[in-house]
């Protein structure tokens, strides 16, 4: 990055963090709301808002359109008996004079900047369709032509998703679903008190992006690269989704990447990051529990090398321990000093008794401990010194990927704390749970070495065999 891309960036971020903190100012416990529709705007993609009245969501709608220099405005609540004027303007007298069949779309919905859509599932099967081909091609059917709509990004809102092909299609156009709930009891006195407040202004003309800045944007955000780490992560979790059959269409996944390419860009960054796979719950599940079952999977697996995950090495650390087992338990046949075979009629004389004297045959002695050679007990050692390297490496693997992510939530404007938070705690408990494998390895090496041992000089044998680890699949 050239130092003037590398400054233009990092005064985008300044701008963004700025502009975020003005957002949110009298919104109580709507900092992810605020941020993923202004992140939606920024990549020119929908947000929809799902939760009950009177939880701020319009108010947020008309605070975003402040962010666009010059960006024009439009707002409708729909109900089942809206008509296209309302959103589409009315027809043209003087058009349908000539026979024509035009709008007048001025201060319409096809003259919008930013768009606030009240109950969007409310309005008829015509409307719906008439919006699909607005809100993804930015083009309006007016008469006979097509007309080119300035739209950046419509806010919809709704209290819940209906379940018909229309609704479906119209739904997948709004790439983030963000769930809106009301304050919670902490928020609650908070929210009582700014309701007294002066009223929001918005932000100064400074701040606001114009059409330059958007194209400058964009421009970086192509540049945007998709590690292979992070590919892995999506094509992993799109074969997880495809099994619990929730379906998410391609187009949405390119969708998505492009949303994960603007967020990296406006922080300044050239490649994606593996935590703003973060944001891919609102964009892939419908609904907040289904998001919140994508986030549960996600923080098993960001920043997680399945390779060296604790149930495998868990696996190969039992089969050393077993080994180790049993080469302590392994008895030799005793031989005499002339190398025939010991035997005794008596040793097991009181624990064997019939009516035709067995108790008396002649039986071999096992009562002599194996004994290993050097040779054996170098290549055990050497095996698991390989295994404690191994842990050891993945160990240092894990602390820098958490010294990342820390860094990486100093300086992220969209990151979802939550999630964050269970992430690095699951990486932490992954952390411990090698440092009790690597201790488990260890001692297990001690006993190696301790195992009882051939006289100097006796050690004709070969290195065993490496210890067979049994093949299980992961849960």
């Amino acid at each position: 990055m050239d130092q003037s891309l590398a400054h233009d960036s990092n005064s985008t971020r300044d701008r963004l963090s700025h502009l975020l903190s003005h957002l949110e100012s009298g919104l109580i416990e709507r900092r992810r709301a605020v941020r993923f529709t202004l992140l939606a705007a920024l990549a020119g993609e929908h947000s929809l808002l799902i939760g009950p009245p009177g939880t701020a969501k319009s108010e947020l709608a008309r605070r975003l359109h402040t962010v666009f220099a010059n960006a024009r405005y439009f707002e409708r609540l729909l109900t089942r008996f809206s008509v296209p004027e309302e959103l589409f303007g009315p027809l043209s007298i003087k058009a349908l004079e000539e026979d024509r069949y035009e709008r007048h779309t001025a201060g319409f919905l096809p003259d919008a900047s930013i768009a606030f859509i009240d109950e969007v599932f409310k309005a008829n099967s015509a409307i719906l369709n008439a919006l699909l081909t607005l809100l993804n091609e930015r083009e309006f059917d007016n008469g006979a032509g097509r007309q080119h709509c300035p739209l950046i990004s419509v806010v919809g809102a709704t209290n819940e998703v209906p379940e018909d092909e229309v609704a479906e299609a119209f739904f997948d156009r709004f790439l983030l679903r963000v769930p809106v709930e009301p304050v919670s009891r902490d928020g609650f006195a908070q929210l009582l008190d700014t309701a007294h407040k002066a009223d929001w202004t918005a932000p100064p003309a400074a701040l606001r992006l114009d059409a330059d800045a958007l194209t400058a944007l964009t421009r970086q955000a192509a540049a945007v690269t998709l590690p292979h780490a992070a590919s892995t992560i999506l094509t992993e979790l799109r074969e997880h989704l495809a099994s619990l059959q929730t379906c998410v269409s391609d187009r949405r996944w390119v969708k998505t990447v492009w949303l994960l390419r603007v967020a990296a860009a406006c922080e300044g960054r050239t490649a994606v990051a593996l935590w703003d796979l973060l944001l891919l719950p609102w964009c892939t599940a419908p609904d907040a529990a289904r998001q919140a079952a994508v986030g549960t999977w996600l923080q098993t697996r960001i920043g997680v090398n399945e390779c060296f995950s604790p149930p495998r090495l868990t696996r190969v650390v039992e089969a050393f321990e077993a080994q180790l087992d049993t080469e302590l338990k392994a008895n030799d046949l005793d031989y005499d000093a002339s190398g025939r075979l010991r035997f005794s009629a008596t040793e097991l004389a009181d624990e064997v008794g019939d009516a035709k004297g067995g108790a008396g045959a002649l039986r071999m002695r096992y009562s002599r401990q194996r004994r290993y050679g050097a040779r054996h007990i170098a290549a055990r050692t050497g095996q698991i010194d390989d295994l404690i390297e191994r842990i050891s490496g993945y160990a240092e693997e894990l602390a820098a990927q958490r010294q990342h992510l820390a860094a990486y939530r100093s300086t992220s404007l969209w990151l979802e704390s939550e999630l964050a938070d269970r992430v690095d705690a699951n990486l932490s408990a992954v952390a411990e749970a090698l440092s009790d494998l690597r201790q488990r390895a260890a001692a297990t090496r001690e006993g190696f070495t301790r195992l009882p041992r051939l006289p100097e000089g006796e050690d004709h044998g070969t290195a065993p065999e490496p210890v067979a680890v049994p093949l299980q699949h992961d849960a």
